[in-house]
């Protein structure tokens, strides 16, 4: 073992969503020991995230996860804006022109929640690799060369020393909130609602690709499609709510129905297999790192839903991170390395993740009409010319992020 190494090391993870498992594989590969604390009995079967983008495909295949993975999922190779006052397309993104460049050349719809329960079903429960569900982390405290957990397991309180701590708690992480560190920011005023349906919504228009942006100046909506657990899969629906709007009456069937026959009218009712109304943030913590304690994914970085964006910056983190802990940890370089990862991915996620969110949420809701058409044709340009549109792939699915978070020192 290299000089400065430290033999039985182990790091716990906090929080066993696809950025916890995704980092403890990573990690594990590096000869490193992982236990991944889980609040939840099982994997959470939470509709929440579900597409992969091409450059997190290539980071997973360096797992060996992405072929695995391929076959359970939906491959998306195209995705289009469409004005719904018009009923029209107005540009499609189609990643066949990035061929020559993706190794993945298509992004995958595949619950979050299933590629968790793959990971964990696959790699976890060793001594090296050991996944505990029904154990949630309560405190922790730092000391110079380790960190102790308070644990709520069934059996009741426990404890456990490790060398490092990963936060990958979610939003509320009560890894985040122990060390203490800021979470910058700011909420929405409205609320988003999720409503899933096994209606094949693709059967009432010949124009809707699996990925689907309905720019409104009323009210916006992303369409997309997975697996689901039946055969015909499910179509999921994402709109805001208006300012006056409360859940309940969100959440009432008639307006549910209401706002699926607004976008896509059909006879009859819309038979859905569940709905939610969440709070939306765009937030990123201070520091991804404070001492012995690293914080990823949502623990790490908020932002709305549109185009995608959080579940693969998280997941960039967790390989960025694993990377350079498991160097530390092996002797290979100092702890300093970890404020770099800080660095890095503090960078991405305000540079990219936050202002890409944003600017997706701002082109979709537009309510003046001289900039609605103007932000429409200043797409369909991007999309019409071979080489602005591979730019804005590029970037959309991440890859430009990764070059210039790795250029920060």
């Amino acid at each position: 073992m290299p000089a400065g190494s430290k033999a039985n090391a182990r790091v716990a993870i906090v929080g066993a969503g696809p950025v916890g498992m995704v980092c403890a594989l990573a990690l594990n590969r590096r000869g490193i020991a992982v236990t991944v604390f889980e609040q939840e009995p099982f994997p959470p079967v939470e509709q929440r995230a579900a597409t992969t983008h091409p450059s997190t495909l290539e980071m997973l295949e360096e797992l060996g996860v992405t072929q695995k993975i391929v076959p359970l999922g939906m491959v998306s190779t195209a995705y289009r804006f469409h004005d719904r006052v018009t009923n029209t397309v107005v540009a499609e993104f189609n990643l066949d022109l990035m061929k020559d460049e993706f190794r993945f050349p298509f992004a995958l719809q595949y619950e979050q929640y299933k590629m968790t329960a793959s990971i964990a079903a696959e790699y976890a429960n060793a001594g090296d690799f050991d996944v505990r569900f029904s154990h949630g982390v309560t405190a922790l405290t730092q000391h110079a060369d380790h960190v102790d957990l308070d644990i709520a397991t069934p059996e009741g309180p426990d404890k456990l020393r490790a060398d490092y701590v990963i936060g990958c708690d979610g939003g509320r992480s009560t890894v985040r909130k122990h060390s203490e560190i800021e979470f910058e920011g700011f909420t929405y005023p409205e609320q988003f609602i999720k409503i899933a349906t096994p209606f094949d919504v693709a059967t009432l228009n010949p124009n809707l690709v699996l990925r689907n942006y309905f720019s409104d100046p009323n009210e916006w909506c992303n369409l997309f499609k997975v697996r689901g657990e039946e055969p015909g899969g499910l179509w999921r629906a994402i709109f805001p709510l208006q300012a006056d709007e409360t859940e309940e009456s969100a959440l009432d069937p008639d307006n549910i129905e209401q706002r699926m026959q607004k976008f896509f009218p059909k006879p009859g009712r819309y038979e859905t297999r569940y709905v939610n109304v969440y709070g939306v943030h765009q937030r990123v913590a201070g520091t991804f790192r404070k001492g012995r304690v690293l914080l990823a994914g949502d623990s790490a970085h908020l932002n709305n839903p549109i185009g995608g964006m959080g579940m693969n910056g998280g997941i960039h983190d967790g390989i960025n991170l694993a990377d350079k802990l498991a160097r530390v940890i092996h002797g290979e370089a100092g702890d300093d390395l970890l404020d770099l990862y800080s660095r890095q991915r503090r960078h991405a996620a305000v540079k990219y993740v936050q202002a890409q969110t944003i600017a997706n949420k701002r082109l979709m809701e537009e309510r003046d009409p001289a900039i609605r058409q103007a932000n429409f044709d200043q797409l369909r340009r991007t999309a019409d010319n071979p080489e602005t549109a591979r730019s804005y792939m590029r970037r959309a699915a991440l890859f430009d992020s990764l070059r210039d978070a790795a250029a920060v020192t």
